[in-house]
């Protein structure tokens, strides 16, 4: 279940909220270059988190690949100062993907 809500969550996010991507990367100082192979890479994270419910195999190393981009999300959100509630999604899939760690271990 896990797996379903974070690729559902990064999918939504980077294909119909791509706006509000646009306008946080601006905010963190980061380049259109890096904002187009962090989404890239999310997308394919989150293709492979799916994947992952037929191949449990590829869990483990999808989820800690996440794990790290929502890391580097809450870090740049601290860097910017930006309140909880723009913490709050990148931290939930964070624990999910900590979660996932876990168990697919």
């Amino acid at each position: 279940m896990a797996q379903i809500i974070v690729a559902a969550s990064v999918a939504y996010v980077w294909i119909f909220r791509y706006d509000t991507i646009t306008a946080e990367f601006k905010q963190f100082g980061l380049s259109d270059l890096t904002r187009t192979f962090v989404g890239a890479l999310k997308i394919a994270l989150s293709t492979l988190l799916l994947v992952g419910i037929w191949y449990p195999t590829l869990v483990l190393i999808t989820s800690v690949l996440m794990g790290i981009l929502m890391l580097a999300a809450q870090y740049f959100h601290f860097k910017i100062k930006n309140p909880f509630t723009k913490h709050f999604p990148s931290l939930f899939l964070l624990i999910l993907c900590i979660y996932m760690v876990l168990t697919a271990w």
